[in-house]
């Protein structure tokens, strides 16, 4: 370690320390040459988890940018910050259980609209006409279909539980 006040490379470690978070090391150093005492910390780098985009490109997993987007599709909706939180979790950890440390950015807008469609039919449209890039108006009437196939298929479905249940 290089002394910040007369260059020298030879120290002491007077005192250790780790964080609170125990994330890094604190050391408190004493210059053999000038004598004066300065503060280093010490953690390790961590190989960051990248998304794989559509295109091929990689970059850095961001959970704000999940969330931002999952806002945006939740804007003025019944929607708690909680449940947001909850779907943000997730897709990170599928990032962090991936052994390559990559997760394609298909399986989480996957996951995010699968999500979506159980919390809020609204946001998941909101989602799915972004994340989908629907070329016309055919492919999004297309998609609002399924989703109203899907809802009445669990309505009959919950009625037929709730007739044949006895009192």
């Amino acid at each position: 370690m290089k002394c910040p006040f007369c260059g020298d490379v030879t120290d002491r470690v007077v005192d250790s320390r780790e964080s609170k978070e125990a994330q890094s090391v604190r050391r408190r150093r004493e210059c053999l040459s000038c004598k004066r005492r300065y503060t280093t910390y010490e953690r390790v780098d961590e190989i960051p988890y990248m998304v794989v985009k559509k295109d091929g490109r990689r970059e850095l997993f961001d959970r704000q940018k999940v969330l931002a987007g999952l806002m945006r599709a939740c804007e003025k909706r019944p929607v708690s910050m909680n449940h947001l939180e909850e779907i943000v979790n997730e897709v990170e950890a599928k990032a962090i259980d991936s052994p390559d440390r990559e997760v394609n950015s298909v399986a989480i807008g996957e996951m995010v609209m699968n999500r979506l469609r159980d919390l809020d039919k609204v946001a998941y449209v909101r989602f799915a006409s972004v994340y989908l890039d629907f070329k016309d108006v055919n492919q999004f009437m297309e998609e609002l279909r399924d989703l109203l196939g899907s809802s009445r298929r669990s309505k009959k479905i919950k009625q037929q539980i709730s007739s044949s249940w006895p009192n």
